[in-house]
């Protein structure tokens, strides 16, 4: 049986008192879509906080490929291999398309956004950009300026941003927020396509998405994972009826 890719072990994290994540454990296996879901206040971003390397857990292990991570700030991460998207949309409004994702190719290599005005000159940075643009269907509007696009394409965009970071492992904080529903439909296709080239941690409010992409889903509560399984049984367990797809919050 294959190893996990991820390998979340007894993590913790309080803020003043509040409990975000309690000892939390969870297995990404490779090429596996595994959805993070659970009631708002759950701590899900926390989770990818931490995954990402944004946040330093209090306590509890973090495994990427069988090597230790849990102090590796997060650049380190980015360079062996994790990749993220956030909630609220982050690009260069004023960049292109294009020199949007060259920026996110130079900062894997460079640890940051450093040098950003050769970015969309550099051979070396455009032909991986443009092969990103490709992947998620927005290459005819690569010389967009990012602001000019719709929202359901800034979400493509960052998709495409991740990308070009050459990920084994997407942390996706909720791709599909503030989308309409063809949008929506649109990103989950993209999604789908991803699945046989990238193992995927998606957090998600979109239960039709959620269902439709994931191969396993895990439920976070009040930081602790109440159930993981195969989206049918996680559907049909009761605790999870109760504690969230009953009334979402």
């Amino acid at each position: 049986m294959a190893s996990p890719i991820l390998s979340v072990k007894n993590l913790n994290k309080r803020f003043a008192g509040i409990i975000a994540t309690n000892d939390l454990s969870l297995d990404v296996m490779p090429l596996e879509t595994h959805a993070l879901i659970g009631p708002n206040g759950a701590g899900k971003t926390t989770l990818i906080a931490q995954l990402q390397g944004e946040l330093a857990p209090d306590s509890g292990h973090i495994a990427f490929n069988g090597a230790d991570i849990t102090r590796e700030p997060a650049h380190r991460r980015a360079r062996l291999g994790i990749a993220r998207s956030f909630q609220i949309t982050s690009i260069f409004p004023g960049f292109t398309a294009l020199a949007n994702v060259a920026l996110a190719a130079q900062a894997r290599e460079n640890h940051g956004f450093k040098f950003w005005t050769n970015a969309a000159n550099d051979p070396a940075l455009v032909a991986p950009a443009r092969a990103a643009l490709e992947t998620i269907g927005l290459d005819h509007r690569a010389d967009i300026v990012a602001e000019d696009l719709s929202h359901g394409e800034r979400r493509q965009l960052e998709l495409a941003m991740a990308l070009a970071m050459r990920p084994s492992l997407l942390l996706l904080d909720e791709p599909m927020a503030g989308m309409g529903r063809q949008d929506g439909q649109r990103m989950t296709r993209i999604l789908a396509g991803l699945k046989k080239d990238y193992a995927i941690l998606i957090v998600e409010h979109d239960m039709d998405a959620v269902f439709a992409l994931a191969d396993r889903v895990s439920v976070l509560v009040a930081g602790a994972v109440i159930a993981t399984g195969d989206p049918g049984a996680v559907r049909a367990d009761p605790a999870v009826k109760a504690a969230y797809l009953g009334h979402k919050g």
